[in-house]
């Protein structure tokens, strides 16, 4: 249970911003049709390590998600582009735990060495109502405007084909729908999407598809944030809201905005850790975190160190499964980003918006909400130069397991094969996934537990 001083102590903040397989040539016709055929890595391997030379990589826990991040690095995009796409692409393949619906924390470094928070977490609206303020689509709008090289048509793309033409489910999605089904089968939309003909949730390799989703990206990619936040996507979000006993308004809709600003930084052994800020719950908890693990040194009390952090705010128990993902990349040129959202729940408020194909995330004031305060990306610079960057998702144990690989790599240790990576014990709910580099290579490293791919770009003259 959540007593009253641990929400005010993690709440306040928020309030202050208003299986492993290799899969091969699976989409290949999807992304054909938006352009990103034939560059596209035509492999990616779950639960192994994928190694980039200065090409460029990319981490996720759904591996159609990595295989379009490594996609834009392919094309020559950088690290923003690559996460950006992997966000939309996450929206249609992954929506459990990420959506246009929902709202997040990345980070971002820059060639000067410093980092950059953007946060565009979920709200509550003023009227309450069972559904968020949806933050997710204007936060990467506007982190692709200020860092990105592809045009934006290319970062949305691949999910528009994926939810237009179909796209297989992952072993990733498959474990998740088996644990959801019960949600899926109370929304019209989930279950057309998501249950077989025998109202059983679609197996592994079967083909599922979102075309109101893939017309609501449409609307995005011809439109940017606008086509999300006005117009008629927006029209149709309102009116299902009010429908539903919800409380979405266009003037809170249409003014939602992200806040940007450095990242917090602290020394750590031999490298800097970049964390999310004190403005928001996921600093206050990170930060706590990174000192009780950095008091214990020794990765064995991990669980020690969590729940040392969950009693400081005053947290007896924390729900199961908090409906959140994250994600990385690292470019060519060494740019690094890291992101981590959520729907505050599984497939968030359980709810799709009749004719936009968006699940709406839950109100955060429900339990779920407080998954906003374990959303943990990170970066490590070493010399400048990005040493880790990825993100822990979904609870205290994957923002453990993040900064315990970055205790470890700041104290010398050498981070480059799959069991280098402490799992959070708790995959596939609550996840870690890794990038780290060194001077002629980058490694991705994904939660050992969960099913999720680092993908490697393929640069061409």
């Amino acid at each position: 249970m959540w007593s009253g001083r641990s929400i005010a102590l993690l709440a306040a903040p928020l309030l202050m911003l208003g299986g492993c397989q290799t899969l091969s040539s699976l989409g290949d016709h999807t992304l054909a049709t938006v352009g990103l055929g034939d560059d596209v890595p035509r492999a990616y391997t779950a639960n192994q390590e994928s190694e980039a030379r200065r090409t460029g990589i990319a981490v996720a826990d759904e591996p159609l998600a990595a295989r379009t991040g490594a996609g834009s690095l392919t094309l020559h995009g950088n690290a923003v582009d690559a996460v950006t796409t992997m966000f939309f692409t996450l929206a249609a393949t992954y929506p459990v735990a990420a959506g246009l619906g929902g709202g997040g924390i990345c980070l971002v470094s820059e060639s000067n060495g410093q980092v950059t928070e953007f946060d565009f977490l979920t709200k509550a609206p003023r009227r309450a109502g069972a559904y968020a303020l949806p933050g997710a689509v204007k936060g990467f709008a506007t982190i692709h405007k200020l860092y990105g090289a592809l045009p934006w048509q290319r970062v949305v793309g691949p999910a528009e084909a994926y939810a237009a033409t179909g796209f297989p489910v992952s072993q990733a999605l498959a474990v998740r729908l088996a644990a959801t089904q019960n949600i899926v089968r109370l929304d019209a939309g989930l279950a057309a999407e998501f249950l077989d003909e025998s109202g059983r949730p679609r197996a592994a390799g079967s083909e599922a598809k979102n075309v109101p989703l893939s017309e609501t990206l449409s609307q995005i990619r011809q439109n940017g944030a606008d086509g999300f936040y006005k117009g008629p996507v927006a029209e149709r979000i309102i009116a299902y809201s009010n429908a539903q006993g919800g409380a979405i308004s266009a003037e809170e809709l249409v003014a939602t905005q992200p806040l940007q600003g450095p990242a917090r930084s602290r020394a750590t052994g031999q490298l800097v850790t970049w964390l999310p800020g004190a403005r928001t719950g996921a600093g206050a908890f990170s930060a706590s975190l990174l000192n009780n693990l950095s008091r214990r040194g020794r990765a064995a009390d991990m669980a020690a160190a969590v729940q040392q952090s969950l009693a400081g705010f005053g947290v007896a128990a924390v729900p199961g499964d908090l409906g959140s993902t994250g994600f990385a990349a690292v470019d060519a040129n060494g740019q690094a980003a890291a992101c981590a959202i959520t729907l505050n729940g599984p497939f968030g408020s359980g709810r799709m918006a009749t004719g936009t194909g968006v699940v709406l995330a839950a109100n955060p004031s429900v339990p779920a909400g407080v998954a906003s305060a374990f959303l943990l990306p990170v970066i490590a610079t070493g010399r400048g130069q990005p040493a880790l960057a990825g993100a822990g998702a979904g609870g205290p144990n994957g923002g453990a397991a993040a900064l315990t690989a970055v205790i470890a790599a700041a104290g010398g240790r050498t981070l480059g094969k799959p069991g280098d990576l402490r799992g959070t014990g708790r995959a596939p709910y609550d996840t870690v996934n890794m990038i780290t580099c060194g001077e002629e290579s980058c490694v991705a490293l994904t939660d050992p537990g969960a099913h999720g791919a680092g993908a490697v770009a393929e640069l061409y003259p």
